[in-house]
Protein backbone atom coordinates (compact mmCIF):
# COMPACT_ATOMS: atom_id res chain seq x y z
CA UNK A 1 0.00 0.00 0.00
CA UNK A 2 1.26 3.46 -0.87
CA UNK A 3 1.95 5.68 2.14
CA UNK A 4 -0.40 8.59 2.64
CA UNK A 5 1.12 11.90 1.60
CA UNK A 6 0.08 15.27 0.26
CA UNK A 7 -2.84 17.44 1.45
CA UNK A 8 -5.26 16.08 4.04
CA UNK A 9 -8.32 14.32 2.59
CA UNK A 10 -11.50 12.78 3.96
CA UNK A 11 -10.79 9.72 6.12
CA UNK A 12 -7.25 10.82 6.97
CA UNK A 13 -6.08 10.41 10.55
CA UNK A 14 -4.64 13.67 11.84
CA UNK A 15 -2.61 14.18 14.99
CA UNK A 16 -3.15 17.58 16.55
CA UNK A 17 -0.41 18.90 18.82
CA UNK A 18 -1.60 21.53 21.27
CA UNK A 19 0.26 24.47 22.84
CA UNK A 20 1.53 22.33 25.74
CA UNK A 21 2.52 19.39 23.57
CA UNK A 22 -0.70 17.47 24.24
CA UNK A 23 -1.74 15.18 21.38
CA UNK A 24 -5.18 14.40 19.94
CA UNK A 25 -5.90 12.07 16.99
CA UNK A 26 -8.98 12.66 14.83
CA UNK A 27 -10.42 11.19 11.61
CA UNK A 28 -11.42 13.83 9.09
CA UNK A 29 -15.12 14.07 8.15
CA UNK A 30 -17.10 16.53 6.06
CA UNK A 31 -18.30 19.34 8.35
CA UNK A 32 -16.82 17.48 11.35
CA UNK A 33 -15.70 19.30 14.48
CA UNK A 34 -13.19 18.63 17.23
CA UNK A 35 -14.11 20.00 20.64
CA UNK A 36 -11.56 20.84 23.34
CA UNK A 37 -11.54 23.13 26.36
CA UNK A 38 -9.48 25.41 24.09
CA UNK A 39 -12.37 25.80 21.67
CA UNK A 40 -13.79 24.10 18.58
CA UNK A 41 -11.72 23.16 15.53
CA UNK A 42 -13.45 22.54 12.18
CA UNK A 43 -12.37 19.56 10.08
CA UNK A 44 -13.04 21.67 6.98
CA UNK A 45 -10.08 23.87 7.94
CA UNK A 46 -7.83 20.82 7.61
CA UNK A 47 -9.26 19.31 4.41
CA UNK A 48 -6.98 20.27 1.50
CA UNK A 49 -4.32 21.74 3.80
CA UNK A 50 -0.76 20.41 3.48
CA UNK A 51 0.58 18.14 6.20
CA UNK A 52 2.44 20.16 8.81
CA UNK A 53 -0.08 23.01 8.75
CA UNK A 54 -1.17 25.02 11.77
CA UNK A 55 -4.91 25.43 12.33
CA UNK A 56 -6.72 27.32 15.07
CA UNK A 57 -9.85 26.77 17.14
CA UNK A 58 -12.66 29.33 17.17
CA UNK A 59 -11.02 30.83 20.27
CA UNK A 60 -7.69 31.33 18.48
CA UNK A 61 -5.66 28.46 20.01
CA UNK A 62 -3.25 27.01 17.42
CA UNK A 63 -2.69 23.31 16.78
CA UNK A 64 -0.02 21.70 14.59
CA UNK A 65 -1.54 19.05 12.27
CA UNK A 66 0.43 15.98 11.14
CA UNK A 67 -0.45 12.45 10.10
CA UNK A 68 0.31 10.17 13.07
CA UNK A 69 3.32 7.87 12.93
CA UNK A 70 2.72 4.16 13.51
CA UNK A 71 3.84 4.48 17.13
CA UNK A 72 1.49 7.42 17.67
CA UNK A 73 -1.45 5.49 16.22
CA UNK A 74 -0.77 2.39 18.35
CA UNK A 75 -0.76 4.39 21.56
CA UNK A 76 -4.07 6.10 20.70
CA UNK A 77 -6.00 3.27 19.02
CA UNK A 78 -8.94 1.35 20.49
CA UNK A 79 -7.84 -1.45 22.80
CA UNK A 80 -9.52 -4.66 23.85
CA UNK A 81 -6.41 -6.37 25.16
CA UNK A 82 -3.13 -4.90 26.35
CA UNK A 83 -0.92 -3.85 23.45
CA UNK A 84 2.71 -4.59 22.63
CA UNK A 85 4.30 -1.17 22.87
CA UNK A 86 6.17 0.31 19.88
CA UNK A 87 9.59 -0.21 21.51
CA UNK A 88 8.92 -3.94 21.86
CA UNK A 89 7.25 -4.33 18.46
CA UNK A 90 10.23 -2.71 16.75
CA UNK A 91 12.61 -4.96 18.68
CA UNK A 92 10.65 -8.11 17.77
CA UNK A 93 10.67 -7.21 14.07
CA UNK A 94 14.43 -6.57 14.27
CA UNK A 95 15.60 -9.62 16.25
CA UNK A 96 13.24 -11.97 14.40
CA UNK A 97 14.57 -10.46 11.16
CA UNK A 98 11.08 -10.10 9.67
CA UNK A 99 11.57 -8.82 6.12
CA UNK A 100 9.68 -8.22 2.86
CA UNK A 101 8.39 -11.46 1.37
CA UNK A 102 8.41 -13.45 4.61
CA UNK A 103 5.48 -15.68 5.57
CA UNK A 104 4.69 -15.02 9.23
CA UNK A 105 2.40 -16.75 11.73
CA UNK A 106 1.32 -14.68 14.76
CA UNK A 107 -0.64 -15.50 17.94
CA UNK A 108 -2.43 -13.84 19.74
CA UNK A 109 -3.48 -10.68 18.03
CA UNK A 110 -4.76 -8.66 20.99
CA UNK A 111 -5.62 -5.21 19.64
CA UNK A 112 -3.41 -5.49 16.54
CA UNK A 113 -0.42 -3.38 17.62
CA UNK A 114 2.29 -5.90 16.69
CA UNK A 115 0.27 -6.95 13.63
CA UNK A 116 0.67 -3.45 12.18
CA UNK A 117 4.46 -3.57 12.54
CA UNK A 118 4.69 -7.04 11.00
CA UNK A 119 2.50 -6.05 8.04
CA UNK A 120 4.71 -3.06 7.35
CA UNK A 121 7.84 -5.26 7.53
CA UNK A 122 6.66 -8.06 5.20
CA UNK A 123 5.40 -5.72 2.47
CA UNK A 124 2.96 -6.70 -0.27
CA UNK A 125 4.96 -9.81 -1.26
CA UNK A 126 4.79 -11.39 2.21
CA UNK A 127 1.88 -12.87 4.13
CA UNK A 128 0.70 -12.80 7.72
CA UNK A 129 -1.74 -15.15 9.44
CA UNK A 130 -2.83 -13.86 12.84
CA UNK A 131 -4.57 -16.26 15.23
CA UNK A 132 -6.66 -14.98 18.13
CA UNK A 133 -8.66 -17.03 20.64
CA UNK A 134 -11.31 -14.36 21.31
CA UNK A 135 -13.61 -13.15 18.53
CA UNK A 136 -14.13 -9.75 20.18
CA UNK A 137 -10.38 -9.06 20.24
CA UNK A 138 -10.08 -10.16 16.60
CA UNK A 139 -12.84 -7.68 15.65
CA UNK A 140 -11.01 -4.83 17.35
CA UNK A 141 -7.73 -5.81 15.69
CA UNK A 142 -9.36 -6.00 12.24
CA UNK A 143 -10.81 -2.54 12.70
CA UNK A 144 -7.53 -1.03 13.92
CA UNK A 145 -5.55 -2.53 11.04
CA UNK A 146 -8.14 -1.30 8.53
CA UNK A 147 -8.14 2.19 10.07
CA UNK A 148 -4.38 2.62 9.90
CA UNK A 149 -3.96 1.17 6.39
CA UNK A 150 -7.18 2.66 4.95
CA UNK A 151 -7.93 -0.90 3.79
CA UNK A 152 -7.82 -4.51 4.92
CA UNK A 153 -4.39 -5.61 3.61
CA UNK A 154 -4.84 -8.49 1.15
CA UNK A 155 -1.73 -10.23 2.51
CA UNK A 156 -3.29 -10.54 5.97
CA UNK A 157 -5.64 -13.13 7.45
CA UNK A 158 -7.04 -12.77 10.96
CA UNK A 159 -8.62 -16.00 12.17
CA UNK A 160 -10.22 -17.04 15.45
CA UNK A 161 -9.18 -20.32 17.02
CA UNK A 162 -6.58 -22.25 18.96
CA UNK A 163 -3.00 -21.69 17.81
CA UNK A 164 -1.92 -25.30 18.12
CA UNK A 165 -4.87 -26.59 16.10
CA UNK A 166 -4.53 -23.94 13.41
CA UNK A 167 -0.74 -24.33 13.11
CA UNK A 168 -0.95 -28.12 12.76
CA UNK A 169 -3.50 -27.66 9.94
CA UNK A 170 -0.93 -25.68 7.92
CA UNK A 171 1.53 -27.31 5.55
CA UNK A 172 4.68 -28.53 7.28
CA UNK A 173 7.65 -26.15 7.09
CA UNK A 174 5.60 -23.43 5.37
CA UNK A 175 6.29 -20.41 7.61
CA UNK A 176 9.44 -18.29 7.86
CA UNK A 177 8.73 -16.69 11.25
CA UNK A 178 6.46 -17.44 14.22
CA UNK A 179 5.65 -14.78 16.80
CA UNK A 180 3.85 -15.76 20.02
CA UNK A 181 2.26 -13.33 22.47
CA UNK A 182 0.25 -15.51 24.84
CA UNK A 183 0.01 -16.68 28.43
CA UNK A 184 1.51 -20.17 27.99
CA UNK A 185 3.68 -20.23 24.83
CA UNK A 186 5.58 -23.31 26.08
CA UNK A 187 2.50 -25.38 25.21
CA UNK A 188 2.95 -24.47 21.52
CA UNK A 189 6.53 -25.62 20.90
CA UNK A 190 5.50 -28.80 19.04
CA UNK A 191 3.13 -26.85 16.78
CA UNK A 192 5.89 -24.33 16.04
CA UNK A 193 8.32 -27.09 15.05
CA UNK A 194 5.71 -28.43 12.62
CA UNK A 195 5.10 -25.19 10.76
CA UNK A 196 8.46 -23.36 10.92
CA UNK A 197 10.99 -23.85 8.10
CA UNK A 198 14.52 -25.00 9.02
CA UNK A 199 16.47 -21.86 9.86
CA UNK A 200 13.29 -19.96 10.69
CA UNK A 201 12.93 -17.81 13.78
CA UNK A 202 10.62 -18.19 16.77
CA UNK A 203 10.01 -14.99 18.74
CA UNK A 204 8.09 -15.06 22.02
CA UNK A 205 6.85 -12.09 24.03
CA UNK A 206 6.02 -12.66 27.71
CA UNK A 207 5.44 -10.34 30.65
CA UNK A 208 6.99 -12.11 33.64
CA UNK A 209 10.26 -13.84 34.56
CA UNK A 210 8.43 -17.05 35.47
CA UNK A 211 6.86 -17.22 32.02
CA UNK A 212 10.23 -16.49 30.44
CA UNK A 213 11.91 -19.24 32.44
CA UNK A 214 9.40 -21.87 31.45
CA UNK A 215 9.27 -21.08 27.74
CA UNK A 216 13.08 -21.00 27.48
CA UNK A 217 13.34 -24.41 29.16
CA UNK A 218 10.62 -25.84 26.91
CA UNK A 219 12.40 -24.61 23.78
CA UNK A 220 15.68 -26.10 25.01
CA UNK A 221 14.06 -29.41 25.93
CA UNK A 222 12.62 -29.81 22.43
CA UNK A 223 16.11 -30.23 21.02
CA UNK A 224 15.04 -28.47 17.82
CA UNK A 225 16.24 -24.93 18.44
CA UNK A 226 19.42 -22.99 18.92
CA UNK A 227 20.04 -21.78 22.47
CA UNK A 228 17.34 -19.14 23.15
CA UNK A 229 18.30 -15.50 23.64
CA UNK A 230 16.25 -13.37 26.02
CA UNK A 231 16.15 -9.57 26.16
CA UNK A 232 14.08 -6.62 27.31
CA UNK A 233 13.99 -3.08 25.94
CA UNK A 234 14.24 -0.02 28.18
CA UNK A 235 13.99 3.55 26.88
CA UNK A 236 15.23 6.56 28.80
CA UNK A 237 14.24 9.94 27.30
CA UNK A 238 16.55 12.93 27.79
CA UNK A 239 15.78 16.57 28.43
CA UNK A 240 17.90 18.77 26.15
CA UNK A 241 17.75 22.56 26.29
CA UNK A 242 21.04 24.35 25.69
CA UNK A 243 23.48 23.17 28.33
CA UNK A 244 20.67 21.76 30.47
CA UNK A 245 21.10 18.16 29.37
CA UNK A 246 19.91 15.45 31.74
CA UNK A 247 17.76 12.30 31.81
CA UNK A 248 14.03 12.86 32.07
CA UNK A 249 12.53 12.06 35.45
CA UNK A 250 10.41 9.29 33.93
CA UNK A 251 11.48 6.49 31.61
CA UNK A 252 9.75 3.70 29.71
CA UNK A 253 10.88 0.72 31.78
CA UNK A 254 9.93 -2.94 31.76
CA UNK A 255 6.95 -3.95 29.65
CA UNK A 256 7.92 -7.50 28.65
CA UNK A 257 10.63 -9.95 27.60
CA UNK A 258 11.46 -11.04 24.05
CA UNK A 259 12.88 -14.54 23.54
CA UNK A 260 14.19 -15.66 20.16
CA UNK A 261 15.56 -18.96 18.84
CA UNK A 262 16.16 -20.51 15.43
CA UNK A 263 14.93 -23.94 14.47
CA UNK A 264 17.34 -26.48 12.98
CA UNK A 265 16.68 -29.19 10.38
CA UNK A 266 14.87 -32.35 11.54
CA UNK A 267 17.22 -35.04 12.84
CA UNK A 268 20.05 -32.64 13.56
CA UNK A 269 21.68 -33.06 16.97
CA UNK A 270 22.49 -29.64 18.41
CA UNK A 271 25.89 -29.40 20.16
CA UNK A 272 25.41 -29.17 23.91
CA UNK A 273 25.78 -25.74 25.49
CA UNK A 274 27.55 -25.64 28.85
CA UNK A 275 25.15 -24.47 31.53
CA UNK A 276 25.59 -23.83 35.22
CA UNK A 277 22.21 -25.14 36.32
CA UNK A 278 20.02 -28.10 35.44
CA UNK A 279 16.50 -27.75 34.17
CA UNK A 280 14.18 -26.75 37.03
CA UNK A 281 11.06 -28.69 37.96
CA UNK A 282 7.71 -26.87 37.94
CA UNK A 283 5.22 -27.49 40.71
CA UNK A 284 1.46 -26.93 40.62
CA UNK A 285 2.02 -23.76 42.64
CA UNK A 286 4.49 -22.50 40.03
CA UNK A 287 2.03 -23.07 37.20
CA UNK A 288 -0.71 -21.30 39.15
CA UNK A 289 1.60 -18.28 39.48
CA UNK A 290 1.44 -17.84 35.68
CA UNK A 291 -2.32 -17.35 35.53
CA UNK A 292 -3.52 -13.94 34.28
CA UNK A 293 -4.65 -12.83 37.72
CA UNK A 294 -1.44 -13.82 39.44
CA UNK A 295 0.70 -12.06 36.84
CA UNK A 296 -1.24 -8.83 37.25
CA UNK A 297 -2.90 -8.94 33.84
CA UNK A 298 -6.19 -7.06 33.82
CA UNK A 299 -9.12 -8.09 31.66
CA UNK A 300 -11.64 -5.56 30.43
CA UNK A 301 -15.29 -6.20 31.19
CA UNK A 302 -17.55 -7.52 28.43
CA UNK A 303 -19.38 -4.17 28.42
CA UNK A 304 -16.15 -2.23 27.89
CA UNK A 305 -15.04 -4.61 25.12
CA UNK A 306 -18.37 -4.22 23.29
CA UNK A 307 -18.01 -0.43 23.52
CA UNK A 308 -14.43 -0.64 22.22
CA UNK A 309 -15.56 -2.77 19.27
CA UNK A 310 -18.24 -0.22 18.35
CA UNK A 311 -15.74 2.66 18.55
CA UNK A 312 -13.09 0.85 16.50
CA UNK A 313 -15.53 -0.25 13.81
CA UNK A 314 -17.05 3.25 13.62
CA UNK A 315 -13.59 4.73 13.04
CA UNK A 316 -12.87 2.04 10.44
CA UNK A 317 -16.07 2.84 8.54
CA UNK A 318 -15.13 6.53 8.42
CA UNK A 319 -11.66 5.65 7.17
CA UNK A 320 -12.66 3.01 4.62
CA UNK A 321 -15.86 4.48 3.26
CA UNK A 322 -17.60 1.70 1.33
CA UNK A 323 -14.89 -0.95 1.92
CA UNK A 324 -15.91 -3.34 4.77
CA UNK A 325 -13.48 -4.52 7.48
CA UNK A 326 -14.64 -8.12 7.46
CA UNK A 327 -12.69 -9.15 4.34
CA UNK A 328 -9.95 -10.57 6.56
CA UNK A 329 -11.31 -13.94 7.64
Amino acid sequence: MEPRRGPFVLGDHVQLRGPKGNLHTITLETDGTFHTHKGVLSHNDLLGAPEGSVVSTDSGVAYLALRPLLGDFVLSMSRGAAIIYPKDAAHIVAVADIAPGHHVLEAGVGSGALTLSILRAIGEQGSLVSIERREEFAEIARANVAIFNAEVPPQWQCVVGDFQERALELEQHSVDRVVLDMLAPWECVDAVTHVLIPGGVLAVYVATVTQLSRVVEAVRASGRFTNPESQEVLIRPWHVEGLAVRPEHRMIGHTGFVMTARIVAPGVEIPAVKRHHTKPEYSTEDVEAWTPGATGQRHASDKKIRKTIRQAQSRAEKSLGDNPTDDAQ
